[in-house]
This record gives C-alpha cells, sequence and structure tokens, in this order.
C-alpha cells in the first residue's frame, strides 16, 4: 500500500510540472493563435517527442528507475499532454504487428472522443 500512495505522489507531481509546463507554452504561443491552434500543436508534438525519446532510452537500457519512469511518463507527459500517451500506444500496436488493432484503436478514438465532445456539448447547451 506504502508502494501505491508513493507511486501516486510521484505522477501527482510529475503531473503538475506537466501541466505547469503546457500552460507556458501556450503563454508562448498565444500571439500565433489564430485559425490553427499552434500551442496545442507544439505541445502534442513535443511530448511525443519525448514520450518517444524516454521510452526508446528505456528499452536501450539507460537505467531509469520505476519511479523516474512514473514520473515521466506517466506523470510529466500525462499534464503535458496525453497525446503522447496515445502516439506511445499506436507506435507499441505497429511494433507488435497488430495493425488491425491499430486502425480501430487510432480511429475509433479520434471518431468516439469528437463524438462524445460533440454530444456532451448539445447536451450542456440544452440544460440552459
Amino acid at each position: 500500500m506504502f508502494r501505491t500512495i508513493t507511486d501516486f505522489m510521484i505522477v501527482g507531481a510529475g503531473s503538475c510540472i506537466g501541466g505547469m509546463a503546457r500552460y507556458g507554452v501556450g503563454l508562448l504561443f498565444r500571439s500565433l493563435q489564430g485559425q490553427f491552434p499552434w500551442s496545442t500543436f507544439v505541445v502534442n508534438t513535443l511530448g511525443c517527442f519525448f514520450i518517444g525519446l524516454i521510452c526508446g532510452l528505456i528499452d536501450k537500457g539507460f537505467g531509469f528507475s520505476s519511479s523516474m519512469r512514473l514520473f515521466v511518463t506517466v506523470g510529466f507527459c500525462g499534464g503535458f499532454t496525453t497525446f503522447s500517451t496515445f502516439m506511445r500506444e499506436n507506435f507499441g500496436l505497429l511494433t507488435d504487428s497488430s495493425v488491425t488493432t491499430l486502425v480501430i484503436y487510432g480511429a475509433g478514438s479520434l471518431v468516439a472522443g469528437f463524438a462524445a465532445l460533440y454530444i456532451a456539448y448539445w447536451m450542456a447547451m440544452r440544460m440552459i
């Protein structure tokens, strides 16, 4: 039980820093906002790069403790952008040769996510 509480604290600390970093990137790119959501695009791209680098180093055998892995991948990257985790999972499916699952998961996530957002927005607009 103690380890679980510690893990939650580690993830929370990383998530806090990741969320602050996301906000900071948003401030940096605020002046470029127009039709194209630059800050989100940059955050998602950086998050994918960062999680790819960390997972590659872990797979290469660099000495990351389990706590550091949680802090960086689940905590920081999760707080910075969940898109990086989504892309890492898709990459894992590709490297496992699970192409059918990759297509279903990738396309399904985008369609289901947009549908859920649209339906929830529609419902909220009718509540008032």
